[in-house]
């Protein structure tokens, strides 16, 4: 498994499902356990496969809870697009793309890749899957 780089404050159980209750939105159990033990920060290694198609990205940051600069609820506001389809984001690359975790039935826990650049008539074109779960998305970062 990747090594976390803790870069934000720590953050209690209680503080995710007040975090869950005010946004509406109900963390997988290994996404609560991925918080409460790092809330976001940088990650070691950071590549991973898109798809033959995209290639290969990295994980610039994973988003934390709380008053960091890279604050999951003010993702939540910047990408609505995505959680109209049951996605939140949960880090970003470099060009501004985003990993996004399920948080809806069909896609509940499954980890995505969201192209902001591409355009098509169906947002989840934009989607490439990644893995089934944080923990699997997690083992398969590699290096480059």
């Amino acid at each position: 498994m990747a090594k976390i780089i803790r870069v934000h404050d720590t953050i209690s159980l209680e503080q995710i499902e007040a975090f869950e209750d005010r946004t509406n939105v109900k963390f997988p159990v290994q996404y609560k356990k991925f918080l409460t033990e790092f809330n976001g920060g940088r990650v070691e290694p950071n590549v991973f496969k898109i798809s033959p198609e995209e290639g290969e990205s990295v994980v610039n940051i994973f988003y934390g809870i709380g008053s960091m600069k890279g604050n999951l609820e003010k993702k939540f506001d910047f990408f609505d697009e995505i959680l109209e389809i049951g996605f939140i984001p949960i880090a970003s690359d470099p060009g501004g793309n985003q990993v996004c975790l399920g948080v809806t039935a069909d896609f509940y826990e499954e980890i995505y890749f969201w192209v902001h650049d591409e355009e098509y008539d169906d947002v989840m074109d934009n989607m490439h899957f990644l893995a089934k779960n944080i923990e699997e998305f997690l083992d398969n970062l590699y290096d480059d």
